[in-house]
């Protein structure tokens, strides 16, 4: 005799469309790391390869120096340029963005990050790589001007690796289930 619970049908509906809410918010996380790839490889005009002008408006010069694809520095424009002077760890993001190396598995990362994120494979590395990314982001911008603890990395560091560790067994969009059989007992790569 069974000592758990039968689930309802009204149950099984809710938590059902609670499982695809996950997927989905798993797949435009993983959207938000793709998108910097392409952006920072071809030079798309979003944060690599735009101009903005004194009275707020901008050109925008796709697939320009500044973009991968054409030999531009993408880990000096964020960390060398982009970062908070009164970050405690300023300079020595500083002294990283000025090693061209660096660009190497920042890309990897945003790229590795967000397929495995969008596909639903691999996503426990995808998880803790892009946790990881997003909290090295944070300090280089501390303190955030909001809020004196939170921004938006730490939000997002924390809602993937939530997303990821509740929704492996429950995976609604994805190529998950199909990869937990083609991984095996290597439950790390799931």
């Amino acid at each position: 005799m069974s000592t758990t619970e039968p689930t309802t049908t009204s149950q099984s509906t809710r938590s059902g469309f609670g499982w695809v809410m996950l997927s989905v918010t798993r797949i435009a996380l993983g959207f938000y790391f793709l998108w910097a790839f392409l952006d920072k490889f071809l030079g798309l005009g979003y944060s690599t390869c735009r101009t903005t002008a004194e009275d707020g408006s901008f050109t925008i010069d796709s697939m320009c120096d500044s973009a991968w694809i054409n030999g531009g520095a993408i880990t000096e424009g964020y960390l060398v340029y982009g970062g908070n002077v009164n970050s405690p760890f300023h300079d020595f993001f500083v002294d990283l963005g000025g090693q061209r190396w660096t660009d190497w598995p920042f890309m990897l990362g945003l790229l590795g990050v967000g397929l495995a994120l969008m596909l639903g494979i691999g996503t426990k590395i995808g998880a803790w790589a892009a946790a990881l990314m997003l909290i090295m982001m944070y300090m280089t911008q501390m303190w955030p001007a909001t809020n004196p603890v939170l921004d938006e990395h730490i939000i997002y560091a924390l809602a993937v690796l939530g997303i990821v560790y509740v929704e492996l067994e429950h995976q609604s969009i994805g190529l998950g289930r199909w990869w937990r059989r083609a991984v095996g007992e290597n439950s790390w790569l799931v």
